[in-house]
């Protein structure tokens, strides 16, 4: 009968997983070896007379068949456990791996996420640039183009053109006797006296940009209007600065489209920084001055300040008579609108002075067939027969 020899139980505590399965691969060696010297044993006995002894040994030889195949059954179940475990330390290490490869993927794409992420952010900002390159070549091509359509006519009226009451409309309201443009006729002196007073004439440029703002707020696009005018402004700063005889042609442009929107409180505060500009870099005689003061009283008058826009006007009459003479035809048109802010404030004496002096002036300077003459003897009719 052969000896089977069992490791002692401290030794199988350090064993592997391989060992234990080749050691339990042993036992069932061992074991089926036993089953087999057992049975044989067995069949001896039971071949043989059955005396007690022999009974006795035939139950002992079947309680140890009977363990054998136990530990058959046991060692059979160790090794399919072994299997089983080894099963699934391999899908284990499939799935670490697999980990492994989504981390280094997941890397990848936080990469690539963050270098789409730069891309899309550089291209914005250049898009965005782009956006104002290009409002700024729309807004160039758009003067140039006003420069190509404007006639020399234009240009001369422009130069030279009306800023009160001048026209063929009779209506005696703020908006036929002030006027709805910035600079364009009392505000500029020529030749000497431009030269005298400094020199400054609005640029070209200028004229036909406050041509373009005109045509858009008559239009009622102010959305773009608005936007016009500051884009302009914001260039004239960064080119010249903010105290620059153009920045507050700018701003007096600008004043005038917030005055048709009726936003008179920007309106003024544009205008008083055109005036301090101009005062400090034209001097204060200067005729775009008496210009700016002009619109301030034109803003006062629309909102019914007659007393505070009174004194405004007075300044720039004083300004134009200086620079122009007494009988030059943009100072009737300045006395046409000192008279209309006397007349809303009942001083009749001084509204027949002012209107008696501005037909005296055109009579003598652009005859008596001229559509200014006969507006301002209706207008001085009227303000006799409301007096008397």
């Amino acid at each position: 009968m052969s000896t089977m020899v069992y490791p002692r139980e401290e030794a199988l505590e350090r064993l592997s997983q391989d060992e234990i399965v080749l050691n339990t691969k042993a036992v069932m060696q061992g074991l089926e070896t036993l089953r087999g010297e057992h049975a044989q044993i067995l069949n001896s006995l039971l071949d043989c007379a059955q005396p007690p002894a022999a009974q006795e040994k035939s139950g002992l030889l079947r309680k140890s068949l009977e363990a054998i195949e136990l530990g058959l059954g046991e060692a059979q179940v160790i090794i399919a456990l072994s299997s089983h475990l080894s099963a699934v330390e391999s899908e284990k290490q499939k799935l670490r791996a697999q980990v492994r490869r989504l981390c280094q993927e997941n890397q990848w794409l936080r990469d690539e996420l963050a270098g789409t992420q730069h891309k899309l952010q550089r291209s914005e900002q250049s898009v965005a640039q782009l956006e104002e390159e290009k409002k700024h070549l729309v807004f160039m091509n758009q003067i140039k183009k006003f420069d190509d359509d404007v006639s020399p006519s234009e240009e001369k009226n422009q130069s030279s053109g009306g800023g009160g009451s001048g026209g063929d409309t009779s209506k005696d309201s703020l908006d036929d006797l002030f006027p709805n443009d910035d600079d364009q006729g009392p505000a500029q002196p020529s030749g000497e006296v431009a030269a005298q007073q400094g020199g400054y004439e609005i640029p070209a440029r200028l004229r036909t940009l406050h041509n373009l703002v005109i045509q858009y707020a008559s239009q009622g696009r102010y959305e773009v209007a608005v936007p016009l005018c500051k884009q302009a402004l914001e260039d004239l700063e960064k080119t010249s600065g903010h105290d620059h005889p153009d920045v507050a042609t700018m701003l007096n442009i600008l004043a005038l489209v917030y005055r048709d929107q009726n936003k008179y409180k920007e309106a003024a505060h544009l205008l008083n920084d055109a005036l301090a500009i101009r005062e400090k870099t034209l001097g204060k005689d200067h005729p775009a001055v008496a210009a700016t003061l002009n619109n301030l009283a034109v803003l006062y008058g629309k909102r019914g300040k007659y007393k505070e826009a009174e004194p405004l006007c007075k300044r720039a009459l004083e300004i134009r008579e200086k620079v122009l003479g007494k009988y030059h035809p943009d100072v009737a048109k300045q006395l046409n609108n000192l008279a209309l802010l006397c007349q809303n404030q009942g001083k009749y004496d001084e509204v027949e002075y002012y209107y008696r002096r501005a037909l005296e002036i055109y009579e003598s300077k652009l005859g008596a067939d001229d559509p200014n003459v006969a507006k301002t003897k209706n207008n001085l009719v009227r303000t006799l027969q409301e007096r008397f």
